[in-house]
Parts: C-alpha cells; structure tokens; sequence
C-alpha cells in the first residue's frame, strides 16, 4: 500500500437511509437514518410503540419498507435479504427453543440449518455450549432450564454460524441480576472478537454499559443518535437531585425563589436537574430534607427526549 494513500474506510455493517414504513396510512418509522459500523454495539431505545420492532424487522428483511434504502453486510435489502441473513445471527424477544430437543440437539438441529455437518458441526456445538456455561446441561430438557439458561442457550443458537452481525431484541427482559450480568459478559466477549451488534433494550443500564453509539427512537424518529456519554453530556445537566415524600414536596413547594435547577415532579417524586449541586445540597441539609444526590444517566436523557407519559 503506497503510504500517501488516505487510509481506506470500512464498509458499514448495516445502513438505512430514509426508511419509512406505514401501516393503514400511519407512518410507524419516519424517514430513519442509521448506520452500524463493524465491530461496534449500536443500540435501539425507545417507547413502547416508537417503530424499534419494525425498524429491526426491516434490516433483517421481514418487513419491506415503503421508502428508503436499505443494506446489511452489503447486501440490498429486502432483495438480497436471504443471503444477509445467512451471515448474521438473531437473538428474538421471546425464546424459541424446541422444547422436544434437548440443550445440544436444539444446537445441532440449528447447525443442520447452515449445512454444518460432521466434525465441524460437533466441534462448533462443543464450543457454544462452553461459550453460553451450558456443557454440564448439554443433555438437559429445555423444560428443564432456568431462564437465564434458555437466554444463553437462544445467543449461543444465534452464533451457530459464525454471524459477522448479531441482532438482539430485548435479550435479557425478565432475567435477574446474575443472569443479566452472564448475558452481558457474553455480548463484551463477542465485540472483543470483533462481531457487531444490533440491540434493543428498555434497560438503560444495559444500554449505557454496552453500546457504543445508539439512537433513541420517538414516534417513529430519530430523536438523539451519539455515544452514550455524549448523549448524557448534550442533554442533560451533570447532576441530579432526587427527592421524595411529602416532607420533601412541602419544602418545594415552599420555595419562593427561582431553584438553581431544572425541576420535573410526579406525585411525591422530584428530580433537580442541576449544573452546581452544593447550593442545593446545603439548602436541603439545612432544612432537614433527605436527598440523594448522583450523576446525570442514560435514563434522564431518554426521559427528557421522550417524555415521562405511559405508553402503551
């Protein structure tokens, strides 16, 4: 390679451009643009209703959309949706195991699937199940597994392949702590390795701890697309103040200044949203009011951009 030449860029994994999708004249998703680049987690937050299931359905060619461009793995999709997901790995919502196999048979029988056969096939099953903590329950009925361990067993599944990309919706929705800290430690394992993903998740936790860049989603937009500590750092002030109870709502109530603080309240809850903290603090020492005082989070900005209303 000539050293004056400019180094070369790689390819996004996954691109939309323009997407649009309507369902009886509702537009779902509104003219969305993203792009995934290799080896990167990007994730997908939004509401309850925002476009997150249909904008996944697109990329992996379920759902043709009504304008746009899409591609992943560089294949046009919807035309070429077969041979992208050929090369990419899905992580469902919802787990779908065959409950008539056992833990390596729901493996094999999915390798059967890719044209995994003999030799290469055993040693690849033998490696997810190492991969997913699975090897003591390889012989194990699905019924037989805690949840975490059908959530491990459904990524382990999803890998059979090899899959450059891997898809998530919502991988550890229902799972406890430890089970969701195994999961998570599995998904560092695979960027460390160099696989992209897609993910979408409520958990915003696991949102700001893995991905690199996302965007959250709103009614069928893209409302905010940066790092997660960009995001943060753009939209909302560095420190929070919680607040609640009457007793705190009363000493709200009975400010008659201008509070050095953005302020949202629900009931007996208050957040101060503030770039000083210790005015606020010591005014509230003072007069006895309990508080806790932390760092602005992922949540606070998805809140803010998205609203604090129920959706359903």
């Amino acid at each position: 390679m000539d050293p004056l030449d400019p180094p070369s860029i790689p390819a996004p994994i996954a691109q939309a451009q323009g997407l649009v999708k309507r369902y009886d004249g509702r537009t779902v998703v509104d003219h969305i643009d993203l792009t995934v680049q290799p080896g990167e987690c990007f994730g997908l937050l939004g509401p309850n209703g925002a476009g997150k299931t249909t904008t996944l359905r697109m990329l992996l060619g379920l759902t043709p959309p009504d304008e746009g461009a899409l591609s992943v793995l560089g294949e046009p999709i919807p035309e070429r949706a077969r041979e992208a997901r050929r090369r990419l790995g899905i992580v469902p919502q919802f787990d779908t195991l065959d409950p008539d196999f056992t833990v390596r048979e729901n493996l094999h029988t999915y390798a059967d699937y890719f044209g995994l056969k003999g030799r290469a096939r055993r040693q690849r099953v033998e490696d997810l199940l190492r991969f997913a903590s699975l090897e003591s329950r390889r012989d194990a009925p699905i019924s037989a597994l805690s949840g975490g361990m059908k959530r491990r067993l459904t990524l382990a599944r999803a890998l059979i392949n090899q899959p450059e990309l891997v898809v998530l919706d919502e991988p550890t929705t229902g799972l406890d702590p430890q089970a969701r800290h195994h999961i998570w430690q599995c998904l560092r394992g695979l960027l460390k390795s160099g696989t992209a993903l897609i993910l979408t998740t409520h958990y915003m936790e696991e949102a700001e701890r893995l991905c690199d860049r996302l965007a959250i989603i709103d009614r069928g937009r893209v409302v905010a697309q940066d790092s997660p500590q960009s995001l943060i750092r753009t939209h909302i002030e560095p420190h929070v103040l919680e607040l609640d109870g009457p007793t705190a709502m009363a000493w709200l109530d009975a400010q008659t200044g201008d509070l050095p603080a953005r302020l949202w309240r629900m009931g007996d809850l208050a957040l101060l949203y503030t770039l000083q903290a210790a005015p606020l603090t010591a005014a509230l020492e003072q007069a006895g009011i309990r508080y806790l005082h932390r760092p602005a989070n992922l949540e606070d900005v998805f809140m803010k951009l998205t609203g604090h209303e129920l959706r359903d």
